[in-house]
Formats: C-alpha cells, structure tokens, sequence
C-alpha cells in the first residue's frame, strides 16, 4: 500500500520455515501497544522512531537497531516530523532457538534481548544487507547465509539466556493460567469474573497483576490473541470476513482496524501473500 508519506510492503519470506519481514516508511501510523509470537528486529534506514518498551520509552535513530522480545508488549510512532523509515523481521522463539543450537551457543533458556535499542554499525550494515537480498535476490543460498551471520552475531553480541533472569513472582502462575486461555481461546466472549475464578483473585487483583506482567490488561490481550488466530485463519485460504467472525471480531472493518495499528499493513495486504 502506498501514498505520499505512508508505505508498507509485509511479506512472507521462505527461510527459516517461513520468516515475516516488513519494508516500511511512516510518518502518520500510530501503532497502538501490543506484543507479537515473535521477536521483532529492526533497522532504522531514515528518521527515527520512538517505541515503549518495558514501561519506558525509546528513541531509535538512523542506522540503530530496535530489539522488542517475543511477546513483549510495545507501541511505535515517529520521534520526527518527517517519520520513519525501516525494516524489520519477526522470527519466531523456535527460529532462534534452532540458529541459537547450530551455532553451539550455550544461553539457559530462550533468547532475550536486554537493550531495545542498540548502535552497532557492523550488525546493522549485515541486517540491512540480509533483509534486502530477502527481498530482491533470487538466490536461495545467499539469502540464508546473510540472514543466519546477521541473527548469529545479533545472538552473540546482543542477547543472553532467558533463565539468567530474575525468577518471577510465584503469582505469576495464576496469570500464566489466564493467558494460556486467552492463547486458546481468543474468539471467545469470556467475562472478566470467568478469568479471575480460573486464576482464584478477584476481578480487581487479576486486572492489575495481568498488566503487571504480561503489560497488557485482558481485554486489550484479547485483542492480540484474536490477531494472531485471524492471520491463521488468513494463511489458510479463508475470507477475510470469514477470519474476522471466527477470530471474534465483530466485523471485517473491526478486525482492519486492530490488524494495521498492530501490524502496521491491512488484512487484505497481508493476505495478498497467500495467494
């Protein structure tokens, strides 16, 4: 899709088992905060972005990379008059997990990226070269071997095992299990006392432990899952009316609304990918 200011070109890439890649410039898109399956890499080629990202706010400027882990609740808009350029994968943890065991790297547990915004000239010169032949190049070996060094020495040099981290809180099993059921469940119209007799808290105590660690209330996590089922749904061939309902949507134009403030493209765009 595109105008004067606005562009985005959302595709699916065959390498590691089908990779989402995004080549965008914004200068109005508003993304609204939401988390995605997988970690989001990105490069920013022109102006800047600013994002949020654990609770505090982050300006990426030309050339630095933006590191968002998977299911990490985030936003983005622009930190200039004139927008932002950028491109940007969305490997999932298991793709990392696999480069992560080829390359013999020893990380307890999955990858995690501590800094959201890093400034290192070499990994972003590689990611930019990798992300562009992803697009442009017809051959298969270079893509893969430019897109494994970039994520192999983004590992290396940027992340750390997820187990080194600070242990969470025991309540955190109770919103594991709401989660898990708004993970399987998203197109159902579950109340809010449901959930909290599932997880044993009050209606008030599970509003303000989910946000407090999944950065989300229910409800607006709700709306991340039925995202996620509704791009299942596309994937397998059926309407986009027909995704929106099943995913629990009131309608198509509701399921539009929601899709390009998270993902920064329509359905219909990203739906042009299966065909």
């Amino acid at each position: 899709m595109k105008n004067v200011t606005e562009y985005a070109d959302y595709r699916i890439a065959d390498e590691l088992g089908g990779l989402e890649l995004l080549e965008a410039t914004y200068q109005h898109q508003n993304f609204s905060r939401h988390s995605h399956e997988g970690y989001t890499v990105g490069v920013i080629d022109n102006g800047a972005q600013r994002f949020l990202r654990n609770g505090a706010n982050h300006i990426a400027p030309q050339d630095s990379i933006i590191l968002v882990n998977h299911d990490e609740v985030h936003d983005g808009h622009s930190a200039t008059d004139g927008g932002w350029s950028y491109r940007a994968i969305y490997p999932l943890p298991k793709q990392l997990a696999s480069i992560q065991k080829d390359a013999g790297l020893n990380l307890s547990g999955s990858v995690y990226f501590p800094e959201p915004v890093v400034h290192d000239p070499e990994l972003a010169g590689l990611l930019r070269l990798a992300l562009h032949n992803l697009y442009h190049s017809d051959n298969r070996l270079l893509r893969e071997t430019l897109l494994y060094s970039a994520l192999i020495k983004m590992i290396q040099r940027h992340g750390k095992g997820s187990n080194d981290l600070k242990e969470p809180a025991q309540a955190k099993s109770r919103m594991m299990l709401v989660k898990s059921y708004l993970d399987d469940n998203p197109q159902e119209d579950v109340s809010l006392e449901e959930l909290a007799r599932l997880a044993g808290v009050s209606p008030f105590h599970l509003v303000r432990q989910f946000q407090k660690y999944y950065g989300l209330p229910p409800h607006a996590y709700q709306i991340q899952s039925r995202i996620r089922l509704s791009k299942r749904l596309i994937q397998q061939g059926n309407s986009l009316l027909d995704s929106a309902l099943k995913a629990g949507f009131h309608d198509q134009s509701h399921l539009t609304r929601h899709f390009k403030r998270t993902l920064g493209v329509t359905p219909g765009h990203y739906a042009r990918q299966f065909k």
